[in-house]
């Protein structure tokens, strides 16, 4: 398998395109993770299935994320992407999150090329409320039934602030 932290980079934050790993299809309950030092997938652990992922959810190749990991994505499609595909993903907008005290912010993005829908998604003002409200749920109680309280969502911000979290994320991968 590739090391996508060697063959990727976050590709054009500026312009508002970057390159996304899968990591979790949509409606999975496995907590999949990227293992930077074997470059690899790893299960983590197996979540209770009333807490499946509403979305398709990755990271952005060279990128690390307050808490050590590389910055995550939420990726929005009708269908459930597979693990270990990445896409040149359109960003609509960032979800500020709070994991055990820990910042743990989520980017939103949709894939750039969605001949499906017309590319009607440019902002996150374009995506389905319902969506917005799934995702600010699952990620408020997620961890309810082991630790609960631990997790906040603490907003969601447009493209200008997801940009300017890339961005910092991209300074971490360096100076690491």
């Amino acid at each position: 398998m590739a090391d996508f932290n060697q063959i990727l980079d976050a590709g054009d934050v500026a312009g508002g395109v970057i390159n996304v790993v899968v990591e979790i299809p949509a409606g999975s309950n496995h907590k999949i993770e990227w293992n930077r030092e074997l470059a690899c997938f790893e299960l983590d652990r197996v979540e209770p299935i009333a807490f499946a992922k509403p979305c398709n959810y990755g990271f952005i190749p060279q990128t690390l994320d307050e808490d050590g990991d590389e910055l995550d994505a939420l990726i929005f499609t009708e269908q459930p992407l597979t693990t270990g595909i990445f896409l040149k993903a359109k960003v609509l907008g960032v979800m500020k999150f709070v994991d055990d005290g820990e910042v743990d912010d989520k980017i939103i993005v949709v894939p750039a090329d969605d001949r499906n829908n017309g590319n009607a998604y440019n902002s996150l003002e374009d995506l389905p409320a319902q969506f917005i409200k799934q995702l600010e749920f699952h990620f408020n109680h997620y961890k309810d039934l082991k630790k609960a309280g631990t997790t906040k969502v603490e907003g969601f911000f447009g493209i200008d602030e997801a940009k300017a979290v890339i961005v910092e994320s991209q300074k971490r991968w360096t100076e690491k």
